[in-house]
């Protein structure tokens, strides 16, 4: 961790410069939960945007766009997101022939560093204001529990005694901690689930119990998709959290017991 861009001073090129993304190896914080790489338990991607995107055509003009990317969460490795944004700025005074060129550089470096394919979709600013929405799920936020535990504890995951259901549930309590420069991440989470109900007060608690944990992004998810898949038993899950942006990104990650593929409408809070 020590060789991490995040919390050391910053020199912005103006040259581009694929060397500055910093790939970090999921490998190790799945044997910390006991997953094999080999049968992952679970499918999904994570979905990040960039909003500080920019580069020069051929006749020296700015270009502003948005763009958005996505990673298969089967790929070996996350890509730390101070390099991701230091190396997008790199682009900043490169000259290229249009968006298309720019989307075909970016895919090939980030699959590079990504150890997978990754996508890109590159946006004007005009089309993101399409993306945002507000969902009509049921959010557990309101209900009164009392919280005393700040470090996720699935013990706090149970279920109601009855019959199968099938719901959304969604807290806006996320928060845990990057895990170089413990600063705050803060985000939405999105529980989508068949089986028998799980408690909502359980659940809240839980959300509320990653306030002074420590992961990445991604890691957060996976240990919450966990967490609900061994303590509740579900027939099937979806975990998808949307987080604030920092430094111009924002980070979407979602797990899922069957292959799907999520839009990436934004929150209000994003």
């Amino acid at each position: 961790m020590g060789a991490l861009p995040l919390g050391q001073k910053t020199d912005y090129v103006s040259e581009y410069d694929p060397g500055l993304l910093f790939p970090i190896a999921r490998l190790d914080k799945w044997q910390d939960m006991g997953i094999e790489s080999e049968r992952l338990p679970f499918h999904g991607e994570d979905i990040w945007n960039a909003y500080e995107l920019s580069w020069l055509n051929e006749k020296g003009k700015p270009i502003v766009a948005m763009a958005e990317f996505r990673l298969p969460c089967s790929s070996p490795n996350i890509i730390e997101s101070k390099s991701f944004k230091l190396y997008l700025n790199s682009l900043n005074q490169m000259r290229y022939k249009d968006a298309y060129e720019v989307q075909a550089l970016l895919e090939a470096d980030l699959s590079q560093a990504a150890g997978a394919p990754v996508t890109v979709i590159i946006r004007n600013v005009d089309a993101m204001e399409s993306l945002v929405v507000l969902t009509p799920d049921y959010c557990i936020d309101e209900l009164d529990v009392v919280v005393d535990e700040y470090h996720p504890n699935a013990q706090l995951l149970t279920i109601e005694e009855g019959a199968v259901v099938e719901e959304r549930l969604v807290s806006h309590l996320l928060k845990s901690n990057c895990p170089v420069t413990n600063q705050p991440d803060w985000g939405s989470i999105f529980i989508d689930y068949r089986g028998s109900q799980i408690s909502h007060e359980g659940l809240l608690k839980y959300v509320a119990s990653f306030r002074e944990h420590t992961d990445f992004h991604e890691q957060c998810v996976e240990r919450i998709f966990i967490d609900i898949m061994t303590q509740c038993k579900p027939e099937s899950l979806v975990v998808y959290a949307r987080y604030v942006r920092r430094g111009g990104l924002d980070i979407n990650p979602y797990r899922s017991t069957h292959e799907i593929v999520l839009g990436n409408d934004r929150l209000t809070r994003q």
